[in-house]
């Protein structure tokens, strides 16, 4: 059986999503780094950063990174539909999900830990360097817009990893609200993934309200 180390409203969500959609049987851990937890010394024993999502195999080796759990259960279960069949196709959307934990992901944690960088700064400087990293990532998704679009869910076609990984990330650090205002029709596809019958039931665990 699968392990899922994660947390309400964390990147387990996409984890947990693509899990539903192999229809493998697996097991949520409560383990988080900000909050005591259940799992949290476990979750310190499988990944030294004790970052989530974090995902234990059934033959006990463990996976870290979103996109890397992502593609790999992609492998492992073709039925799923994770990954395109195409050849073209597969490669752009691996190309996707590795921009968005390369470049959308990774300042996100910039925002929410700006003490990691910042270690003697007072709170101004901190604020300042949230801003920007903030405007940053707002950035960052408009080129994923621009670039990646066509790779999005489109009505009738199986869902992906990258759509449910765009989907969760964009939800953090006012991106959704950048995209409605900036890219609307891609905003529009965010939202229509959110309404899955395959996303939803995830989300609304997740993000209750």
């Amino acid at each position: 059986m699968y392990q899922l180390y994660g947390s309400q409203g964390s990147g387990s969500a996409i984890v947990e999503i693509a899990l539903e959609q192999c229809q493998v049987p697996y097991r949520i851990v409560e383990a988080a780094s900000w909050k005591p937890s259940p799992g949290a010394d476990e979750l310190a024993r499988l990944n030294p950063l004790q970052q989530i999502p974090t995902l234990q195999l059934p033959d006990g080796s463990v996976l870290t990174e979103s996109a890397a759990i992502l593609i790999e259960l992609g492998l492992r279960h073709p039925r799923s539909a994770l990954l395109p069949e195409d050849e073209a196709a597969r490669a752009q959307a691996i190309r996707g999900l590795v921009y968005i934990a390369a470049n959308c992901y990774s300042a996100i944690g910039i925002i929410d830990y700006p003490e990691r960088w910042l270690q003697d700064a007072d709170e101004s400087a901190r604020a300042r360097l949230r801003e920007s990293v903030r405007e940053r990532l707002h950035y960052h998704w408009k080129l994923f817009a621009d670039q990646f679009s066509a790779c999005l869910y489109a009505s009738g076609s199986p869902l992906a990893a990258l759509d449910f990984q765009a989907a969760v990330v964009s939800r953090w650090s006012g991106a959704r609200d950048c995209l409605r205002r900036e890219r609307p029709d891609f905003c529009d596809v965010l939202e229509r993934i959110d309404r899955h019958p395959q996303v939803a039931p995830v989300l609304a665990r997740h993000w209750p309200d």
